[in-house]
């Protein structure tokens, strides 16, 4: 009482007495499958959605750069075939903006959204791929370089020979005054008006440019060497700058998608697992709670089997296996008991009684007799008590075998001389045709049983000469035991490196039912259980262990003269 109230478990708890100590935390397999596979998802999961915000965001990013960039080339092809910057630009887009900038960084012409035109002048400068904010919007921004050519002609002066000779001739054309203008009027335009007037003088120019390289060609190639070729190249920086407002409220949307379709996916996820393995390991809980209702009283209970055919069948069926094993067990070792009780009851009982005998009435017995009395149920007892030291050593596997060649035959030979001078000892003896012999009775036999060792071959094995020694006197003693008049033993040495020992006899013969469980221990076929004639019942128990670790096996068959044959098959010595 004191040791169970001194036991705790872990945190301090104490125990109940019969309880084993809790752990400090009750595991569960149900709740530790539903975690892993939701941990498992969740990663699964998580790292799929930062790939894919990851990709989603460099595709959508892709087109609006793409976008610009393909306004960057036209514009600049535009440029490059003569037209002015305000024509190269021209174009109504939402969320786009196109500008062209001279040499000198000063805005030249816009394009694109007409809302974004008054932001036109904070792309100076910016670089390709480049992003900027544009009236609080971000632009992804694609830039290039365009080249114009442009052609002009002149004439030239009259030199003074020319001029005094020719008389009056035609002054050069005068320079045309500049058209002055008004201040007044400039005030009067406006933005748009200053932007139309822009464009209109930028292809007038263009187009007397047109006109001036197409006169310089024909010039040219008429080789008139009065008129001077001059070309004149213009550098242009066309910048284009595309919206990413629509990408990333794509992105923010799947984003958006992403972080409330994970975490219910989860969720369904977890509840599915919870009530799915629940469902599978109610069967485990069940048959768990039937295995701790088994004790040794009750060994007999067997699982219901769930069906299906799956692992939890193959558990129930493993677990009513084990518990048939166990119950057989109990059984044997129960009937073990007693009759190792009864076995050892009788000689005792015998003994007990001529002490009796001799003490009451000691003139009604001789010495002699009571002491050979004593003496032969002593070996009795001696026998017996040797047969189950070797059954016990058999069961625990410290049976020792020393393994070295053994001439076989000379072991048959000394036991079929030693029953033919009458004198046979059963240093273990054991059941036989329809009984077991005794485990170490020094009986006498003499019934005149003649013994025939004329198929006794040469044979050796590896074993323990003693061990063997003892399976071929039980054997033999048996088969003289319910022999009516002759045995015959037999050896011999097969091509496939077996040894087989054979004894018969004449005797009534083991039924076929019976031959199993006659190698059992304590099995006496004879009903009367006499134990002069049937022996202790462990005789054959102790041939069928002893011929087990040595490699080879024991059987009853019928005999050719009518009664029992058994049977010993041991593998041979190779060498």
């Amino acid at each position: 009482m004191a040791d169970d109230a001194g036991r705790v478990g872990r945190g301090g708890r104490p125990t109940r007495p019969g309880h084993p100590a809790r752990t400090g935390r009750r595991g569960s397999l149900r709740l530790r499958i539903t975690a892993a596979a939701v941990l498992a998802v969740a990663l699964t999961l998580g790292a799929f959605a930062l790939v894919f915000a990851l990709v989603q965001q460099a595709v959508l990013a892709d087109a609006p750069r793409s976008a610009a960039s393909a306004d960057v080339d036209r514009a600049v092809a535009a440029l490059a075939g003569g037209s002015s910057p305000a024509v190269a630009v021209s174009g109504d887009a939402d969320g786009a903006l196109v500008a062209v900038f001279d040499s000198a960084g000063q805005l030249v012409a816009t394009g694109g959204d007409d809302d974004l035109a008054a932001s036109a002048r904070q792309l100076a400068g910016a670089a390709s791929g480049s992003r900027v904010s544009l009236d609080g919007d971000d632009f992804v921004v694609e830039t290039d370089g365009a080249e114009s050519v442009s052609t002009t002609t002149s004439t030239p002066s009259p030199s003074s020979s020319l001029s005094a000779s020719a008389g009056p001739s035609a002054s050069p054309s005068p320079e045309p005054e500049p058209a002055e203008s008004s201040s007044d009027d400039d005030d009067a335009l406006d933005e748009d008006d200053a932007a139309e007037a822009a464009r209109d003088a930028a292809d007038d120019a263009s187009d007397a440019a047109e006109d001036a390289s197409a006169a310089a060609a024909a010039a040219a190639a008429e080789g008139d060497d009065d008129l001077d070729v001059e070309t004149v190249t213009t550098r242009w920086d066309v910048v284009a700058a595309r919206s990413l407002d629509e990408a990333q409220a794509a992105s923010s949307a799947s984003l958006l998608t992403l972080g409330v379709a994970v975490p219910v996916a989860l969720l369904v996820l977890g509840v599915t697992t919870w009530f799915v393995v629940g469902r599978a390991l109610r069967p485990v809980e069940s048959m768990r709670r039937e295995v701790a209702e088994v004790t040794a009283a009750n060994l007999s209970h067997r699982l219901a089997d769930p069906g299906g055919g799956d692992e939890v069948s193959r558990l129930a069926s493993t677990l009513n296996g084990m518990l048939d094993r166990l119950d057989a067990s109990a059984t044997a070792q129960r009937r073990f008991v007693g009759d190792a009780s009864h076995e050892l009851k009788t000689p005792l009982a015998t003994i007990r009684q001529h002490a009796e005998v001799a003490l009451l009435h000691p003139e009604r017995i001789d010495g002699r007799a009571l002491a050979g009395t004593v003496l032969g149920e002593e070996a009795r007892l001696t026998s017996l008590v040797q047969g189950l030291l070797v059954l016990a050593r058999a069961d625990e596997g410290a049976l020792g075998v020393a393994r070295r060649p053994v001439d076989l035959d000379d072991l048959v030979l000394t036991e079929a001389a030693r029953l033919r001078s009458g004198a046979a000892t059963g240093a273990g003896g054991g059941a036989a045709s329809g009984s077991g012999s005794t485990s170490g009775s020094d009986e006498r036999v003499d019934r005149g049983v003649s013994v025939d060792a004329t198929a006794v071959g040469p044979a050796r094995v590896r074993g323990d000469e003693g061990l063997l020694g003892q399976v071929v006197r039980n054997l033999v003693a048996n088969a003289s035991r319910h022999a009516r008049s002759a045995v015959a033993v037999g050896l011999v040495e097969t091509a496939d490196g077996r040894a087989v020992l054979t004894v018969d006899d004449d005797g009534a013969g083991v039924a076929t039912d019976d031959r199993g469980r006659i190698f059992e221990r304590f099995v006496r076929l004879d009903e009367a259980r006499d134990r002069d004639a049937g022996g202790s019942g462990l005789g054959l128990a102790i041939v069928a262990e002893i011929v087990r670790v040595h490699g080879g096996e024991v059987r009853v068959e019928t005999s050719p003269l009518g009664g029992a044959r058994f049977v010993v098959d041991l593998p041979a010595d190779p060498a």
